[in-house]
């Protein structure tokens, strides 16, 4: 047997601001954001979506700010989760309702816009997606090297690291470099580099002309010709990409530029950098060692552990995914046959939270997924989780029931079944078998066999398998 390595978690840089001064300087980041998801909780008009240009106007003018700021404010109110669009109307989030209170809302609300810079602050539309793309993915480095130098970093030294980094990217995919001893290859669609971080996906999807041709670093402006959409896009300096990305990062309160010949990084972005190194440590140091399986086995792995180490084994096994990938991966365990690994694959949804809302709500069109769909999107929107079942139908308490039966039958002990008969809605044995026999669940009569044979009581045994034998022969 081999012993799993573990590397330390990193310690915070010296001189780290405590949590509560570095919530106020990033509620000083968002202050506008937080004044226009509040605006709009109180209009609660449908013409504020998208902020047409009625209501950016009334925002202007009741909170002082031009159109402009009103508009980068609204953006950076749903990029930070302060604002939440359920198909044509929003409402406040969670964060938004815990801003004055709980710095920790606050700091994982500025970390969601520090994630999505180049969101909120796009690249002149005059830039190829592939060039955007790759800068996005060269951001990280960039973001080390500033925090190890612990002060100023001349930008000159930025560049030559990021057309290192960008060299590395392109030779990784086996691209012919070109230029003028070079001369361009023929148009041919491009894949999205590998591994690029979910902000730079859709920094890259979000630009019209995605999957352009490659750019290159050394040359002016020449126009190149765009594979997904074959208009002309200007191949851009590798300079000129650095000026964005700095100023992107500047713009959510990340690093101060000193005329563009320095940057720094403030207090906030010093705290993001080690908060990303945490998250990767924490990756690769997955306590049972089940970063590198598919969903259904680390799933299982996960069966026997506690909540808490549960939690972060799911944490340490997203952060080595994509979101998406992970999403699709962790509903498609759910389908399955297993009812103990669907209610843990929701509960791994959990810890993905916002991000997966889009794929939950569509699961809840399942029959199979829609209690526990349902469950997660009220938690999600704020219920205590104690309340949560007040959403569900009684046929739907009724199908969880069975289905939660299930899994306590494959896995668990007879006197679990027993205590499980306590969570029932119906309050009685009786009541339970008649609901039970008229529904739909696949496993009703292996749940009723299993509770036939577990309960003391004979005559409530001998009802419970009459009832197995009616749902078997089709005479409920």
């Amino acid at each position: 047997m081999t012993t799993r390595r573990t590397r330390p978690a990193p310690r915070p840089p010296e001189g780290t601001p405590p949590p509560a001064e570095l919530a106020r300087q990033a509620r000083e980041v968002l202050a506008d954001a937080v004044r226009i998801a509040r605006w709009a909780a109180v209009e609660r008009d449908p013409r504020t979506l998208p902020l047409a240009d009625q209501a950016q106007e009334r925002a202007a003018e009741a909170l002082a700010l031009t159109p402009l700021q009103v508009r980068a404010g609204w953006d950076r109110a749903r990029l930070a989760g302060l604002v939440e669009i359920h198909g044509k109307t929003a409402r406040p989030g969670w964060r938004l309702r815990a801003w004055d209170r709980d710095d920790m809302a606050v700091l994982r609300g500025w970390v969601a816009l520090f994630d999505a810079w180049s969101l909120a602050h796009p690249a002149p539309p005059e830039i190829a997606p592939t060039a955007v793309a790759e800068v996005v993915e060269a951001v990280p480095q960039l973001l080390s090297l500033l925090q190890l130098s612990a002060g100023p970093v001349l930008t000159a030294a930025l560049l030559d690291l990021l057309e290192q980094r960008v060299a590395e990217l392109r030779e990784e995919r086996c691209e012919v470099p070109y230029g003028p001893d070079h001369p361009h290859p023929a148009p041919s669609p491009e894949p999205a580099a590998d591994g690029l971080p979910s902000t730079a996906s859709t920094a890259q999807s979000s630009v019209p002309g995605a999957g352009a041709a490659p750019w290159e670093p050394a040359a002016a402006a020449d126009p190149v010709s765009d594979s997904a959409t074959e208009t002309s896009v200007p191949v851009a300096p590798v300079s000129l990409l650095l000026h964005w990305a700095l100023a992107g990062l500047a713009s959510v309160g990340a690093l101060t530029l000193d005329q563009d010949r320095s940057a720094t990084l403030t207090p906030l972005g010093n705290w993001a950098v080690w908060v990303k190194l945490e998250q990767i440590c924490v990756a690769a140091q997955s306590p049972a060692g089940n970063i590198e399986q598919p969903a259904e086995d680390m799933l299982r792995g996960c069966a026997r552990l506690t909540p808490g180490p549960a939690r972060v084994e799911y944490r340490a096994w997203l952060a080595a995914r994509t979101v998406s990938s992970a999403v699709a991966e962790l509903l498609d365990v759910a389908r399955g046959d297993d009812a103990l690994l669907r209610g843990l694959a929701f509960e791994a949804l959990r810890v993905v939270g916002g991000p997966a809302e889009p794929e939950v709500r569509t699961a809840a069109q399942e029959l199979s997924l829609r209690p526990y769909a349902l469950l997660w999107i009220a938690e999600y929107e704020g219920m205590d989780p104690e309340d949560a079942h007040d959403v569900l139908t009684r046929e739907e308490s009724t199908w969880l029931w069975v289905d939660t039966a299930a899994a306590v039958a494959d896995h668990g002990e007879p006197q679990l079944l027993l205590r499980h008969l306590d969570s029932a809605v119906q309050g009685t044995v009786p009541a339970l078998l008649d609901e039970v026999r008229s529904g739909r669940h696949p496993r009703t009569v292996q749940v009723l066999v299993a509770l036939a044979a577990a309960h003391p009581d004979p005559a409530l045994a001998k009802a419970v398998r009459r009832a197995a034998f009616q749902v078997h022969s089709g005479g409920a």
